[in-house]
C-alpha cells in the first residue's frame, strides 16, 4: 500500500471536523500546500501556515466553524482520484458539485486549480477531490 498524501490531508480534516478541533497539522508537499492555498482562497478554512521541525516540515491549517454549535464550513471533503484508479476529465466533463456551491479540485497541466478556473482556462485534467 502507498503513501497517498492527500487521502491522508482529507481524512485529518475531516477527523478534525468530527472532532469539531481548530487545528489540523500535517506533512508539508506541494500538493498539499496548494490545496491549502484553494480551500483559503474558496474560505472553507481561516488560515494555513508552514511549521519546520528539525528537518521536518509540517502544514498547520486552522479551520473554520460558525455559530455557537460549531457548525463545520467544510461539511463534506471526498477523494476522487485514486492512485489506483485516475479520474481523468475534459473541460466540458468537469462536474459541478451541489449546482455550484461546492468546489472540485483538479491537478492540471498549469497547476492544481479550482472547476471554475480550469473552464475558465478551458483545460481539463485529474479530478482530485470534492469540497462543500
Amino acid at each position: 500500500m502507498g503513501n497517498d498524501t492527500i487521502a491522508n490531508m482529507i481524512t485529518s480534516i475531516r477527523n478534525a471536523n468530527l472532532g469539531r478541533t481548530k487545528t489540523v497539522q500535517m506533512p508539508a508537499t506541494n500538493i498539499t500546500k496548494n490545496i491549502g492555498k484553494i480551500l483559503l482562497q474558496e474560505g472553507f478554512i481561516e488560515n494555513f501556515r508552514e511549521h519546520q521541525e528539525n528537518k521536518n516540515s509540517f502544514l498547520i491549517f486552522t479551520l473554520k466553524y460558525q455559530g455557537k454549535k460549531k457548525k463545520p464550513y467544510i461539511t463534506t471533503l471526498r477523494r476522487i482520484s485514486k492512485p489506483g484508479l485516475r479520474m481523468y476529465f475534459g473541460h466540458k466533463e468537469i462536474p459541478k458539485v451541489l449546482g455550484g456551491m461546492g468546489i472540485v479540485i483538479l491537478s492540471t497541466s498549469q497547476g492544481i486549480m479550482t472547476d471554475r478556473e480550469a473552464r475558465e482556462k478551458k483545460i481539463g485534467g485529474e479530478i482530485l477531490c470534492y469540497v462543500w
